[in-house]
């Protein structure tokens, strides 16, 4: 098998040892060198203008108060269930391939005026906090869009060979990405910022086009229903909620997600308090540092040691092991409360979750129903996370501003939650092991 098209651009011996390593690596076919190569750039190009921004929006949060961001955090949960409702409406009514660049346009033009806006406003604070709030919803969509796209692309029987490969692309722009911002933050201004990754997210637009035409061509897929993946989003929220509180696995499931979630409210909220005496410029530098560390030790995490951890020890302690680290780190917090200790906690929180927690969580959802899946995980995924952002804001909130409390009791608190975090993923892994009648 020859890969003519790259005939031009590599000298034959170069050719052939690349063409040698893809097949050895990701068992591709020449007909879907292209479309395989294209998604994996456009999933890059995304990822890279999300932590572009990601940073800027967090060196912010030092600016607010715990009441300021619990508010914040409130409008994002009710921001991103009015815009899931609304995609799901617009995706029912317009076909994919109009949706997709649509998402993509509209958002680089969302960020284009922020950036003009913050040129003209005197008091941006305002502005900020609908940025924030803006790029948490955002969050939402630029990942979850990409896969209905690329879902609708390739096959049943390409998409176990060729995801993978596409999916590391995510990983490489989740490392590329914070490096921007470190870099170039203090010379080019982090308002700056807005207009490169408005930028980089035109840049898929073309590529979604010449993709739907390789699915007809080289892909042969032209038979493939256009609108398999919008099924997910017509669906029955009240249904959904029902499904969930009558079955104790899904229960179960939601707190162990909601745990999840308090753990990052709690080490978010405290970092941002001991990054208030930086500048801007400054925090957003720190913050694409822990994103660039996060990324890097969750990529070398996934390849070395998530599948050695669920072969060796099971279910139980790949869904436990993040949660205990997390008692050991606030105890650590609790006995030394300094900034650099904070940050080793939420890198390895995120980078855990990233690479071990999970994917482990979304395998305990292959252990339901196809009708329990279809209506109870939406509601988990983005009532019960985006709402538990929401409320355990408000809880630490209370914890610090109405009882007045330190960092060493909100650590001793936060480790206890971890407690009960470890907890409830040992609980699931049996069930899981239980109902699978295997320890993985």
């Amino acid at each position: 098998m020859q890969f003519k098209h790259l005939d031009k651009f590599a000298p034959p011996m170069i050719k052939k040892q690349l063409q040698q390593l893809i097949f050895k690596v990701v068992h591709i076919k020449p007909n879907e060198l292209k479309a395989t190569l294209l998604s994996f750039c456009f999933v890059f190009l995304l990822m890279t203008a999300y932590f572009i921004l990601r940073p800027l929006r967090d060196a912010m949060s030092s600016d607010w108060s715990d009441p300021e961001l619990s508010w914040l955090w409130t409008s994002t949960f009710f921001f991103s269930f009015i815009a899931v409702t609304l995609h799901g409406v617009i995706i029912s009514r317009v076909k994919l391939k109009y949706v997709v660049p649509g998402v993509y346009i509209f958002f680089s033009l969302s960020f284009v005026l922020f950036y003009l806006f913050a040129a003209v406003i005197p008091d941006p604070d305002f502005l900020n906090k609908c940025f924030y709030v803006w790029l948490s919803v955002f969050s939402l969509f630029h990942v979850s869009v990409f896969w209905s796209f690329i879902s609708n692309l390739f096959s049943t029987e390409q998409a176990p060979r060729l995801f993978s490969f596409i999916a590391s692309g995510a990983s490489i722009g989740a490392i590329i990405g914070p490096t921007i911002p470190i870099l170039f933050a203090s010379d080019l201004g982090v308002m700056n910022l807005l207009l490169i990754a408005a930028g980089i997210l035109l840049l898929p637009v073309p590529i979604i086009n010449y993709l739907e035409s390789l699915k007809t061509t080289e892909l042969g897929n032209k038979n493939l229903d256009t609108q398999r993946s919008n099924k997910k989003l017509e669906r029955d929220l009240l249904s959904g909620f029902m499904t969930l509180i009558k079955d104790p696995y899904l229960v179960s499931i939601g707190i162990f997600i909601l745990l999840y979630v308090a753990m990052n409210t709690f080490v978010y909220f405290e970092l941002r308090k001991f990054l208030i005496d930086f500048d801007r410029d400054t925090r957003t530098q720190i913050w694409a540092s822990i994103d660039l560390a996060v990324n890097l030790l969750a990529i070398t995490t996934a390849i070395f040691a998530t599948s050695r951890i669920a072969k060796r020890f099971g279910m139980s302690m790949t869904l436990a092991i993040i949660p205990l680290l997390m008692i050991v780190g606030w105890m650590a917090v609790a006995v030394s409360p300094i900034l650099m200790v904070l940050i080793g906690l939420q890198i390895i929180r995120r980078a855990g979750n990233y690479a071990i927690t999970k994917p482990g969580r979304e395998m305990l959802f292959t252990m339901v129903s196809n009708e329990a899946r279809y209506k109870a995980k939406p509601v988990i995924d983005i009532v019960i996370y985006r709402g538990g952002d929401m409320l355990t804001a408000w809880f630490y909130t209370l914890l610090t501003a109405s009882f007045g409390l330190g960092l060493n009791f909100i650590a001793l608190i936060a480790a206890c939650l971890a407690g009960l975090w470890a907890f409830t993923g040992v609980y699931l892994g049996r069930k899981y092991n239980n109902q699978n009648d295997v320890v993985i």
